[in-house]
């Protein structure tokens, strides 16, 4: 060999080892945190207002401490932990987004075969005839072919790893799609314990308010039997009487339709009612809350993992859509024997072989190709802009948390001590009335906004927990901490293809 012709050949191995170890269009590097210092525009307070009532306890704002994965647990109730380990097994929504993980990653595993060559074995018997030509006859005759053909397309550009690392994005977007899911679920399950326990304490409250109107009712039935009260104050606290008992059935009717939505969340049917009840008491109000950093709340947030791996597809993409406009080189061998008897094949002078090696080039397609390449990156566009808005409702959600914890503990402490005030100011009407010192005018007034205050009350002290429980959600849940199998470990994982790595693009890192 010439020395002329070992650089040639040495060039051209060069050149083919430099395209099949890069891949065209552009490499994912995932977007970079927000450079903010904080989700508000002012200080945290160190910890929230207390109120000495049910759920008045003061919570305190740790900046960085770490999310458990059962977060729900910090609220020290078995009920409420028993019905989420249900609904985390029953539950047909986080059931499907489980399949759709499974079949987003056997996808990839689709794909990947295409790094490999294709094989096929076919046998061909044929019984033929030849035409009679030149006053010759011909008698029919068998033919049995045999072979084994391979196939196999060189991924010199990266259409193919770019497209498995499309695939593999989309099942990174499944995996948080299902976190999301697992994430939505438990977070529903304990607003919908709350609101329950919420409305409870409102009923509780109305009835409380009804034996109070009842008592002060036979209070000036007695006044007016000794003429002491005129029968239209009867008939007044009657009206108001009546007026909190229709106030009642809406309640109650609430509290039904939110019983069938927790049993449904656990993933039963209406008529098998879960045997859980719940009722503030029975809850208790996590007093030290985690406040991650803002510059890892776009790792911990599982819809912003979901935006930022469907801004990998669309990039991946964008590499294929270019590789498509490139020469595509395919080669093709086939190897068998044919013969006229079956026992004959694969006997000397059968055998019968083939290569074949092509390269295609696009050279006109109506301008198909290019706008297929405009298109991609038209998408990327669209998958960086929703992925920013994804971040931005993230960042929003946990401020609008962190506010909300902060003016609901204002609320409380200050419904706490209308509600008080309010019991007292009754107390001191009734007692006027008894002694003719107050008109029963006066006395209905002290009613009305002692019925306000307890179920204001009642609303404010749910509040507080409802606001607990958004915090931990709008911080992402605490699933990176997860040490047992959880939904997505659950299904297989898929080894990343490096698309600068020849060595690696079959088998993954």
């Amino acid at each position: 060999m010439s020395t002329i012709d070992f650089k040639l050949k040495t060039s051209a191995l060069a050149v083919f080892l430099a395209l099949t170890g890069c891949a065209a269009g552009p490499d994912f590097k995932p977007p970079e945190a927000p450079q903010v210092q904080g989700y508000t525009k002012e200080p945290l307070p160190a910890k929230t207002a207390s109120a000495a009532t049910l759920g008045g306890d003061a919570q305190q704002f740790v900046e960085g401490m770490d999310i458990p994965a059962q977060w729900w647990a910090l609220f020290n109730s078995p009920a409420l932990n028993a019905v989420i380990e249900e609904a985390l097994k029953a539950s047909p929504d986080l059931q499907s987004a489980q399949a759709a993980l499974r079949a987003a990653q056997e996808q990839v595993s689709v794909q990947q075969g295409a790094f490999y060559p294709s094989v096929n074995a076919s046998l061909a018997p044929t019984r033929q005839k030849q035409p009679v030509s030149a006053g010759q006859g011909s008698s029919p005759f068998n033919l049995h072919t045999a072979q084994v053909s391979v196939s196999y397309t060189l991924d010199a550009f990266g259409g193919n790893r770019r497209q498995v690392e499309g695939l593999q994005a989309q099942a990174e977007q499944q995996k948080f799609l299902l976190e999301a899911a697992y994430l939505t679920l438990t977070s529903n399950v304990v607003a919908a314990a709350v609101q329950e326990a919420g409305l409870r304490a409102q009923i509780a409250a109305t009835q409380e308010v009804l034996k109070v109107q009842g008592e002060l009712l036979e209070l000036l039935q007695r006044q007016y039997a000794l003429g002491d009260v005129a029968q239209a104050d009867v008939l007044t606290q009657q009206a108001a009487l009546a007026q909190t008992q229709a106030s009642l059935p809406p309640l109650q009717k609430s509290l039904a339709q939110q019983r069938d939505r927790l049993t449904a969340l656990a993933g039963r049917f209406p008529s098998q009612e879960l045997e859980q009840k719940f009722d503030l008491s029975s809850l208790s109000l996590p007093q030290q809350l985690p406040l991650s950093l803002p510059s890892s709340l776009v790792q911990q947030r599982p819809d912003v993992r979901a935006a930022e791996a469907q801004l990998h597809a669309a990039s991946a993409a964008v590499g294929v859509a270019t590789a498509n406009m490139l020469p595509q080189i395919t080669l093709s061998a086939n190897i068998g024997s044919a013969a006229a008897e079956m026992g004959n094949l694969f006997t000397s002078g059968t055998g019968l072989w083939a290569l074949v090696g092509g390269l295609t080039q696009p050279l006109f397609a109506g301008g198909a190709l290019l706008h297929k390449k405009r298109a991609s990156e038209a998408l990327l566009d669209q998958a960086a802009a929703q992925y920013k808005s994804t971040v931005i409702l993230a960042f929003q959600n946990v401020a609008d948390s962190l506010r909300a914890l902060q003016y609901d503990a204002d609320a409380l402490r200050a419904q706490d001590v209308a509600e008080r005030a309010a019991a007292h100011s009754l107390e001191i009407s009734r007692k006027s009335v008894q002694l003719g010192a107050a008109s029963p005018q006066t006395l209905l007034a002290a009613q009305q906004t002692y019925q306000q205050a307890v179920i204001n009350l009642a609303q404010a002290q749910a509040a507080r927990f409802a606001d607990t429980a958004a915090l931990f959600q709008a911080l992402g849940g605490g699933w990176w901490n997860r040490s047992e199998a959880g939904p997505s470990t659950a299904a297989r994982e898929v080894d990343p293809v490096d698309p600068a790595d020849p060595a690696t693009r079959h088998l993954g890192k």
